[in-house]
Order: C-alpha cells, then structure tokens, then sequence
C-alpha cells in the first residue's frame, strides 16, 4: 500500500517538475503524457487495493466474531460437563450411601 502512494507523491512531484517546463518539445510532452497515464493506472491499482482491504477486514472480523462464539460454545460445554460429572459424582456417593445402608439392614 506504502509503496503505491509513494509512487503516486513520486509521479505528482515529476508531474509538476515536468508541467514547469518548456513544453515546446514534443519528448518532453510525450514524457508528460505517459506519466499521467501511469498516474491514473496507478490511482486505479491504490482504489483496488483498498477495496480489496476493506473486503479482507470484513472477512477478518466475521471470522473474529465466529470464532469468538465458537470459544464461548466451548466455555459453555465445558461447564455443562463439569456440572454433568458433579451430577455423576454425588450420585455415585448416594448409591455407596445406599449399599451401606442396605448391607447394615441385611446383617
């Protein structure tokens, strides 16, 4: 992007130098002539460019968003399990609770 614009201030400056000079030349306007043209082609390639920027930010930020809601799914699931193996854990002890007390009314 850098090197774009500083085509662009380099063609400006060669622009003016050149519109400052004797025209009565015809290289010198041929010359004047072919940088304007390249101004304007690389002004094109800058606009291009830039659009094409804005497109990859876009993207970039959609992605961003994603996968910042893919991360919070992943919190959300973690919890679930930790809650789920809780569950399980203090059921498990129930259960150990219950054979003790069915072992103590058997004997």
């Amino acid at each position: 992007m850098n090197s774009v614009i500083e085509k662009e201030k380099k063609l400006n400056l060669a622009l003016t130098k050149l519109k400052n000079l004797n025209l009565k030349n015809p290289d010198i306007k041929k010359n004047i002539e072919d940088l304007d043209i390249q101004k304007n082609q690389l002004e094109i390639e800058k606009q291009e460019l830039e659009e094409k920027y804005k497109s990859l930010e876009k993207d970039y930020n959609n992605l961003s968003k994603k996968l910042d809601d893919l991360q919070n799914k992943e919190e959300i699931e973690q919890m679930k399990q930790i809650e789920f193996s809780e569950k399980i854990d203090e059921l498990n002890q129930e259960t150990d609770t219950l054979l003790n007390e069915i072992d103590k009314w058997q004997t």
